[in-house]
Parts: C-alpha cells; sequence; structure tokens
C-alpha cells in the first residue's frame, strides 16, 4: 500500500501542476510542487521498480522536472504575461540550467571513467608516484544522481510568489549549476595523466617487484562470492611468506577489507599475462574453479594449488575441472578419498592435506552449556547451486516448516538463521523462501518484544532470534553462538564439527538413510531430516549418542593443520 500510494502521489502531482498553472493559484502551486519533490524522493526508495517503469516509457526523471518546469512557465506566463521580460529571463535560465547540468555531467563521466578504465588498480601498495587525484564530493561526480535537477526548486517554487522571484531563482540555481561545474574542472584535469596505461602499469610493476612476492593468492568471482576468498585471507597473513591477493573485477578489494595484504586488480587478461612483476611468486592458490583461472595457468613458473573455499561432499568438491592444477590441497583424508572415489583425473601424489587453518578459535561449549536457559540451534541452508545437479538446498522444500518447528518448540529455542551469500541467485523460490523465514523470525522478535515474554525459567534473559544476511557475524561467531545446528550438504557440516556439537542434515533428495550416508560421508555422525522433518523432534529433545563418531569424523574430514608445511614444501620442491 506504501508503494501505491508514493507512486500514485508522483503520477497525480504532474497534472494537478498542469491545472493550477493554466488556472493560476499560485498558493496550492506551491504546495502540489512542494509534493513532488518530495514523492520524488520517496517514490524511488519505496516503489523501484513502479519508477523505473516510467523511464520504459519515457517519462523519466528528466522529463518530469521539465514538465514541472514547463509548469512554471506557464504559471508565470498566465500571472505576468508572457510579453513579461521575467517570463523571458525565466525561459532562458531553466534553458540554460540544463545545458550546466549536462556540462557537469559530462565532466563527471569523464572522471570516473578516466578511473574505473585503470588497467590496474591496488590496496595496501604504495603508488603515490601516480599523483591520483583526491576524490571529489559524490554529489559532482554520481552523473546518475538528480540532486542538480532539484535546483530548479529555486524557479518553479519561486513562480508561486511572482514573475520577478521565479527569474531570480533561475539566475540563483544557474550560478550554483555553473560553481558546480568550475568546481569539477581541477579535478578531472588532475585524473587526465591517468589515461596513460603503460604509465599505469609501470608504477604499479615497479612497486609489486619491489615487494616481491612469493605466494598469490588469485580470486575471480562475483562479490557475493567474496566470502570464497577472504576466509583465506587470516591464513595467508600468518605465512611466513610474502603473500599477495591477485583480483580480476574492478571494486572487489572492498569486498575483502580489512587485510594488510596487498591487493592487485587487473581485470584485462592480456594485461595479466604481461604483467611481469609477478615472476617473483613460486605458488599460485586458487579459491574457485572460474573461467578466468585459465588466464593466470597460463603463465610459466608458478606452480598452481586449488586449495577451494571450504571441503565438502557436494560435486563442487571434486570438480573434473581441478586435475588442471599442479597440486589439490584438502583439509583431511575424506578429501582425498572423495576424489579417488570420483575418478575425476586427479593423481593420488598430487593431492595434500593441509587441515582448514580457518576452524582455530571454534569454542567446543555452546551457550547452554555456559548457563544461558535456553538453547540455541543454527539453520544454515547452503545455496541453490549453478545446476540441478547441485540442489542441495532445503530452503524451497524445507526451510520454512524448519524454522517454524524451531519457534514453536517447548521449551523455547534461539534460532539463528544464516543463509548462503548466492541465495537466490538462480532460483526465485530460494529467494521467496529465504524472505519467508525472514519474516518469521522478525515478527516473532516483534512478539516476545511487546509481550516482554521471558524465557523459561529465568526472567531478564529475553529471547532474541538472529538473522545474518551480511558478513558479520562471520560463521564461526554463529558456530560459537550455537548449542547445536541444522544444514544441508554443504562445507558448513564439515567446518561444524570442529566445535564438536550436535549436527542434523536435511535429505533433500528423500535417499535412503544409508545410501545418503554412503554418498555423504560428514553426515554420519549427524542427525539426518526427511523432507517430513522426521527426526527433528529426536534432535532437539533426545539423547546425544553421537559425540564420539564427530571426533571420528572430525579427524577424517578436516584433518590437523599442515597449511603451512605444506607452503614451506612446496616452496623446498620448486
Amino acid at each position: 500500500m506504501r508503494r501505491l500510494c508514493a507512486f500514485g502521489l508522483l503520477l497525480a502531482c504532474y497534472p494537478a501542476l498542469l491545472i493550477t498553472a493554466l488556472w493560476p493559484s499560485p498558493l496550492l502551486f506551491a504546495l502540489v510542487a512542494a509534493a513532488s519533490y518530495a514523492a520524488e524522493i520517496v517514490a524511488p526508495r519505496v516503489a523501484r521498480y513502479l519508477v523505473d517503469l516510467l523511464d520504459k516509457v519515457h517519462l523519466g526523471v528528466t522529463m518530469r522536472f521539465v514538465v514541472r518546469e514547463m509548469a512554471a512557465l506557464l504559471l508565470v506566463a498566465r500571472t505576468a504575461g508572457p510579453d513579461s521580460l521575467w517570463f523571458v529571463g525565466l525561459a532562458i535560465g531553466l534553458f540554460a540550467l540544463h545545458g550546466v547540468r549536462a556540462v557537469q555531467t559530462g565532466l563527471a563521466m569523464r572522471f570516473r571513467q578516466m578511473l574505473t578504465t585503470l588497467p590496474v588498480t591496488t590496496h595496501n601498495l604504495d603508488v603515490s608516484a601516480l599523483n591520483l587525484p583526491p576524490m571529489p564530493p559524490e554529489f559532482l561526480v554520481n552523473y546518475q544522481d538528480v540532486r542538480l535537477l532539484y535546483l530548479d526548486g529555486l524557479p518553479v517554487l519561486g513562480a508561486a510568489f511572482g514573475a520577478e522571484q521565479a527569474a531570480a531563482g533561475a539566475g540563483t540555481a544557474l550560478l550554483l549549476g555553473a560553481a558546480s561545474v568550475l568546481a569539477l574542472i581541477p579535478y578531472v584535469r588532475r585524473a587526465e595523466p591517468l589515461k596513460d596505461s603503460a604509465r599505469v602499469l609501470a608504477v604499479v610493476d615497479r612497486q609489486v617487484r619491489e615487494y616481491q612476492p612469493e605466494v598469490i593468492l588469485y580470486f575471480s568471482g562475483a562479490k557475493e562470492a567474496a566470502y570464497q576468498a577472504r576466509m583465506w585471507l587470516p591464513t595467508l597473513e600468518r605465512l611466513p611468506r610474502r603473500a599477495l591477493v591477485l583480483l580480476r573485477e574492478r571494486g572487489m578489494a572492498q569486498c575483502l577489507e580489512p587485510t594488510a595484504l596487498p591487493m592487485v586488480c587487473i581485470p584485462s587478461s592480456a594485461d595479466l599475462m604481461g604483467f611481469h612483476a609477478l615472476s617473483s611468486a613460486r605458488l599460485c592458490l586458487y579459491v574457485a574453479n572460474v573461467g578466468k583461472n585459465i588466464h593466470m595457468l597460463r603463465i610459466p613458473g608458478l606452480r598452481s594449488v586449488f586449495i577451494g573455499h571450504g571441503d565438502s561432499d557436494k560435486e563442487a568438491s571434486f570438480n573434473p575441472f581441478t586435475r588442471v592444477y599442479d597440486e589439490v590441497w584438502v583439509a583431511g583424508p575424506a578429501g582425498r578419498d572423495r576424489y579417488l572415489r570420483a575418478r575425476v583425473g586427479v593423481r593420488d601424489e598430487d593431492i595434500h592435506e593441509v587441515g582448514r587453518p580457518q576452524l582455530q578459535g571454534i569454542s567446543t561449549e555452546g551457550p547452554f552449556k555456559q548457563r544461558l536457559p535456553y538453547r540455541t540451534v543454527l539453520y544454515a541452508p547452503t545455496w541453490e547451486g549453478w545446476t540441478d545437479d547441485l540442489f542441495h538446498t532445503s530452503l524451497t522444500t524445507m526451510g520454512p516448516r524448519i524454522v517454524r518447528a524451531l519457534l514453536d518448540h517447548t521449551p523455547r529455542l534461539r534460532v539463528i538463521y544464516k543463509s548462503h551469500p548466492l541465495t537466490g541467485h538462480r532460483d526465485r523460490s530460494a529467494a521467496r523462501a529465504h524472505r519467508k523465514i525472514i519474516s518469521m523470525l522478525e515478527a516473532t522478535n516483534l512478539a516476545l518484544a511487546k509481550a516482554r515474554h521471558p524465557t523459561s525459567g529465568t526472567a531478564g534473559s529475553p529471547i532474541t532470534h538472529l538473522v545474518v544476511t551480511g558478513n558479520e557475524p562471520h560463521l564461526y561467531g554463529c558456530f560459537n553462538e550455537a548449542d547445536m545446528m541444522i544444514s544441508d550438504i554443504s562445507s558448513v557440516v564439515a567446518e561444524f564439527l570442529a566445535s564438536g556439537k550436535p549436527y542434523a542434515v536435511t535429505n533433500v533428495s528423500g535417499l535412503s538413510e544409508k545410501a545418503f550416508h554412503e554418498r555423504y560421508p560428514s553426515t554420519e555422525a549427524g542427525m539426518l531430516l526427511g523432507r517430513d522433518l522426521a527426526g527433528l523432534a529426536a534432535f532437539l529433545d533426545g539423547e546425544d549418542t553421537m559425540a564420539c563418531a564427530r571426533r571420528k569424523l572430525k579427524a577424517y574430514l578436516i584433518g590437523p593443520d599442515r597449511f603451512s608445511s605444506t607452503v614451506e614444501r612446496a616452496f623446498s620442491d620448486s
């Protein structure tokens, strides 16, 4: 309803402006004009889809502002007459104002183009020799922004008070627009040298050579997949070898901060293969199988190692593409056995067990054992995968029902819901289930807050359910806050084993229990949940009889931490 009201107000204001101008009613014109400006601000925020439809039918924001200005001209023509010099001044001023905005937009586009088409960008490297210009205020360079359009508010609202005030408003707006152009010109001039791609590459090349990287972490992918590289940064920071992060997509570095590691982004494959400053490196680590890996694999002298972004029983953990790398580093014996069973061309002697160094700091005691009066259950489903062959998510078939059962459980439970960053990327039904779960948890939190319902046993410790959709708290932080977990077939299951706490895995495929455990060994020490949620009650309320099995499975799936020693072995062998 709020969307329709905002959009309706936006549409209604413009005919009303025309009417109040043709049949002059200055006060009413001023009120409608003010309402139209407010609607232009609110509608895109609450009804973006509907406002975008106006763009598609040639009624975009610039056209709407021109219509409002035309109405102001009509009002002045009707009140002061078209022969009035103030009317002529207003018309010239409004026309010139759009010309000034066009110049400002052109300069802003030029400035952004010079910065966003650099052949290489860096973080945590000294590139002061490039004399990068400081960034001007955002409103000066955001050429898609409409804030400068609002300068016409001075002549438009002025028209309600008389022709003289309208013309004066147009003059003031024109001066402010010209000032923004003059303010932007020095920034553009300082950025002009950045058009010299060879110079930019040479400066960065020199800095990377001085750093002399020994280990490269290579990453290419969408921003939603940045977690795949982010999880390895603390491990690389602890290495005794100099490490560098090599990226391929602009803006990705911001998704990986904060880190002290130098980061270099080279979007062009030709520039990458000609970037000889990487010659000091001996080891290149890959966290995902993506198409752009081939550009790095073509560079000679580097030992290529696939380290992945978590071991699991998913098909992604034994992808046939993995055989292109010199070595494959897995967490524990389970990773080795996974490749051998799959027979995808990865030789046993090329597989090395390095553990999961990221799992340090995961607590083996949940908050209930730490004397909280309620238990916390983490629900961490995976995403829908790139193809139906990888469709392991429980969101679409079980997710809302699982969360509802947890919320209705007696005694009360606290629920942490952490979705996969790529949830809904391919399947809209997964996105709908995701939103439904969030709505359920938010509604329950609201009801609990209103009722101020104390938890069973101890007043003053209210339950607040948690929805995690961003980077914080980290997955491992969620592990530490949970007493038990429900998840799908994914690396989350193997990593949760580091906590030693009980877990349940959803059987989305409907396989028999025996076949499911044979196909997905990481589930052997957990409770199996079918689509009918059979097993959930026993998981939540039954006796924990699988503690020993979890300890055994942990050694098999994760293994001891040998990452640093394996890196040193790779250098000694090179």
